[in-house]
This record gives C-alpha cells, structure tokens and sequence, in this order.
C-alpha cells in the first residue's frame, strides 16, 4: 500500500511472489469506509502480509507523514489479522511519476493512477529483497 491523506494506492503479487501488479486505488473518505474497502479488498485476495510505504526523510528519520502511515497501520493491525511489514518509500511517488511519464501517459491519467503505480513500485522493490 502506499498510503496517503486523500487515497491509498494498492498492488498485488503474483502467486510465486516475484511481481507486483496494481490492483486499485482507494479515494480515501473517513476511516470507517476506509476500513470496509480494505476489509472487501482482503477478503477477495486473502493476503498473507500487508507491504506499506513508510514515507521517510532523506536522512532516515520520521516525519509527520510517515507518523501518519504508521497510525494508519496501527488501525489495520487492531482490525484485521495480517502481518504488516513497513518499507522505505523514499522516492517512489518521484519514480511512479518518471515511470509515467516516460510511458507519455497523459497528466489527468497520471493523477489517477500515481498512487497505485507507486504501491507496485513499493511492493516490488520488496518482493525483489526478499527474493535475492
């Protein structure tokens, strides 16, 4: 997941565990309707374990967005049974946005699927750790 204020970007891993593919993204509304997509989404994947990016400074430290994630995660662990792992973030709503651009997608596309785009980028960079 790549979580945000206004929505959170969502992908998916194959089976093997080797590629990320963008399943959607969520207009985030207040934390109830937030709760019950992402309850509908778990239910039809059945994941092991959730992947969010934890936003970080370029020194490594937390900032407030990467407070906010890691609340956000806190709300996920005290209402479903999974596994969160956090990963570093850094810099992947940049990539997702060179990744679309070099794809000439168009600017109102790229607005829509930037988030998605940079959680495939998140849970990739993880699945390729993991499979080093």
């Amino acid at each position: 997941m790549d979580v945000g204020d206004k929505r959170i970007g969502m992908a998916i891993s194959d089976a093997l565990g080797w590629t990320a593919q963008g399943i959607e993204t969520l207009t985030r509304r207040d934390n109830q309707s937030d709760l019950d997509i992402i309850q509908d989404i778990l239910d039809r994947y059945k994941p092991r374990k959730i992947v969010i990016g934890l936003p970080k400074n370029m020194n490594g430290s937390i900032g407030p967005q990467g407070e906010k994630v890691i609340a956000f995660a806190d709300r996920l662990k005290s209402c479903f049974n999974v596994e969160i792992v956090f990963w570093d973030e850094r810099l992947t709503t940049v990539s997702a946005h060179k990744a679309m651009l070099e794809a000439d997608m168009s600017r109102k596309k790229r607005k829509q699927k930037a988030d998605q785009v940079a959680a495939v980028l998140i849970l990739q960079s993880y699945l390729d750790y993991l499979n080093r």
